[in-house]
């Protein structure tokens, strides 16, 4: 076995590699740019080396100095976590020659695998299902359009080096196709530094099933059973479970011995993931095959018992699997959350600074398994309380495992971890996590990856978050201010006559759009229990919550709740189960008085193109007096890993530029002012 491994990675996935090695009491060595100096995997570390600058291509991507602070630090081996050069067939294969394990497959099966269209045939040489499509490089635009006609609207455009959503349209018509083509090669030039991409069939109503497999250098090779992968937004995964809610044990069982052959067929050693299509008739075919260990990899974790990290150093060592295919298990169900920065009322757009708050609901993260405290819910996340979110890499900043007895346990827990997941500082998804964690249709498992498209063509707005009573969250209000007014009451000293009086009767104004607030009547009565009633409708609360804590727990008429409370001058901010509330507590008469005072309308900003994100001015495309189109291209925006194109929303004139290519922007940062 290793003594000392370097992880030449960041963030989640380095931690959870770290973690891992040190529970076999392997040494480790973190890599880190000069925007991670302070970041939570250097910390959790044994050492750590510096690469160089924040820009991936200037630290991460570097094969030359991860060699280097492999031999400086007499590392044994590397593992590459996800992403940067974890499926890089240069890198792997230059390891190797230096003498370092790499705790991954040989590169001769990354090269079979990791390009997409040679992996397309020679899954069909392995008799695996495949999807029609042109599988050469394509080189022109105007050739991706001729091939999309041959084969049939929809189709795929898809990067050759592609992965993580990376590189991928998907076009219905022959300008989507055109646009799609050269949008794809850039960015797949900008991430892979492989421009080549290829077109296939787009399968409607897909789901996007994958299966877990393990080889090992003996020639053992294994499934571990499926991951349900469909609930996506723009390709990019937003919730995984494992099991499927979809497939039957015969599909699943066909599905892994196809994937195991195809293993086989490149002499797969190591953790790998065979991606499926899978039609609602249950046909399924090839997809992709990532040749690293996957995001969503703690589902399968927590059904199978297995420590698939643990796994791969194992087999790197070259110690063959300790289990056959007939000892794999499948007990209870797993689902992942992805907690990603970004804003989803703002059309998801990236959000980045510092964490003023991170607190998870449990901090359990080697356990995997129900029983352990936390109670079958792990994180895992790479960063911490007063760490900095950088705009130089992905926007993932920790992932929420949940282990049920069932689906519908899985999904409880799930929705309570949520609602005690604090982050302050930045936007976070988990609003949109919980609206899609109450949706009918995902909770009867009826869903395909065009889910969020199809419920959420608008985006995401407050009003997409289903509650059950949102009355609950103005008896919380009501119940903080109580607490508060009691802190009041007790400070010693008070002037006689002039003490601080609890009353019962109170008026709840919740913030409205606009000005339009809404004034709900209440009495609060401590009974033992705190009485809450709200305009005829009565809660019981037995709340766990401190002035200066976020996180407020209790029970209500008996039942357990998990919600989040906070101050905000004069406001309360309440979030239950996605649904968030600004809400004032006053008395009836201040209420009144409430009533006349005056809105102060935001200032118009319709004459300027703001900055949606904080990013990098990547490039402007208008000059001063250029008159402009409705949809036209003015800039280009990049942030963590994304192109993002802003585009005119009416005709008009340019008047102004108000910041030059290669800016760094802050959010609402004016960009162009029109005439």
């Amino acid at each position: 076995m290793f003594k000392k491994i370097l992880i030449a990675n960041r963030g989640e996935i380095a931690c959870r590699v770290i973690k891992a090695a040190k529970k076999m009491g392997i040494a480790t060595v973190a890599v880190y740019s000069e925007a991670d100096k302070d970041a939570l995997h250097v910390e959790l570390a044994d050492e750590a080396v510096l690469l160089g600058p924040a820009p991936s291509r200037e630290s991460y991507l570097v094969a030359d100095k991860i060699i280097a602070a492999c031999k400086r630090t007499g590392a044994e081996a590397v593992h590459p976590g996800y992403g940067f050069l974890s499926e890089n067939e240069d890198f792997a294969r230059r390891v190797e020659e230096e003498g370092i394990a790499f705790i991954g497959p040989k590169h001769y099966s990354i090269a079979a695998m990791g390009d997409k269209i040679a992996s397309k045939k020679l899954a069909k040489e392995a008799q695996v299902n495949t999807i029609p499509g042109w599988n050469d490089a394509i080189e022109t635009p105007e050739q991706a359009v001729s091939i999309a006609k041959d084969i049939g609207y929809p189709v795929m455009i898809k990067a050759s080096a592609g992965g993580g959503g990376k590189g991928l349209r998907v076009a219905f018509n022959d300008k989507e196709a055109f646009e799609g083509f050269s949008s794809c090669r850039n960015e797949a030039r900008n991430s892979f530094g492989d421009d080549r991409v290829f077109i296939e069939k787009f399968v409607e109503e897909p789901r996007h099933i994958e299966i877990q497999i393990l080889g090992d250098a003996h020639g053992n090779v294994v499934y571990l059973n499926e991951r349900e992968c469909s609930i996506q937004r723009r390709h990019q995964k937003v919730i995984e479970e494992a099991p499927s809610p979809f497939i039957s044990d015969e599909t699943r069982r066909a599905m892994g011995e196809q994937a195991v052959a195809l293993a086989k067929a490149v002499k797969y050693q190591s953790a790998g993931t065979v991606e499926f299509v899978v039609g609602k008739d249950q046909s399924f075919y090839f997809l992709e095959m990532n040749t690293r260990l996957q995001v969503e990899h703690p589902v399968t974790e927590c059904i199978t018992g297995l420590d698939l990290v643990e796994q791969m150093i194992r087999v790197a060592a070259g110690e063959p699997l300790a289990f056959g295919q007939a000892d794999v298990k499948r007990d209870g169900w797993a689902i992942e959350c992805r907690i990603n920065a970004e804003d989803p009322f703002r059309n998801f757009l990236p959000s980045t600074g510092r964490l003023v708050r991170f607190q998870p609901p449990w901090q359990n993260l080697e356990a995997s398994q129900p029983g352990v405290a936390g109670g079958g819910v792990r994180v895992d996340t790479g960063v911490q309380e007063g760490g900095e979110i950088p705009m130089f890499y992905d926007s993932m900043i920790a992932k929420l495992i949940v282990h049920g007895k069932d689906r519908l346990d899985a999904i409880q827990k799930m929705r309570e971890a949520l609602n005690g997941f604090v982050i302050r500082g930045i936007s976070s998804n988990i609003p949109f996590q919980s609206a899609l964690l109450a949706h009918p249709q995902f909770v009867a498992g009826d869903f395909n990856t065009g889910f969020i498209a199809e419920h959420y063509p608008k985006g995401f707005n407050a009003s997409d978050v289903p509650h059950e009573d949102p009355d609950f969250l103005v008896a919380l209000a009501a119940a903080a201010n109580r607490r508060f007014l009691e802190r009041s009451a007790g400070i010693s000293g008070q002037l006689k006559g002039m003490s601080v009086g609890i009353g019962e009767e109170f008026t709840v104004i919740v913030k409205g759009p606009q000005g339009q607030n809404q004034h709900r009547s209440v009495t609060v009565k401590p009974n033992g229990v705190l009485a809450v009633t709200v305009e005829g409708k009565r809660y019981e609360l037995e709340k766990d919550w401190r002035i200066g804590s976020i996180r407020a727990s209790g029970a209500c008429n008996g039942t357990p709740f998990t919600a989040q409370i906070e101050r905000k001058g004069v406001w309360l901010r309440v979030a239950h189960n996605g649904l968030v509330i600004e809400a004032m507590v006053l008395s009836p008469r201040s209420a009144e008085l409430a009533k006349l005072m005056p809105y102060k309308a935001p200032p118009d900003t319709s004459k300027f193109l703001l900055s949606p994100m904080p990013g990098l001015l990547a490039d402007l495309l208008v000059q001063p007096g250029q008159p402009v189109q409705a949809g036209e291209r003015l800039a280009v925006i990049e942030a963590m890993k994304m192109e993002n194109i802003l585009v005119a929303a009416q005709d008009g004139v340019v008047d102004a530029v108000m910041a030059s290519k290669g800016e760094s922007l802050a959010v609402d940062q004016p960009i162009l002012r029109f005439k």
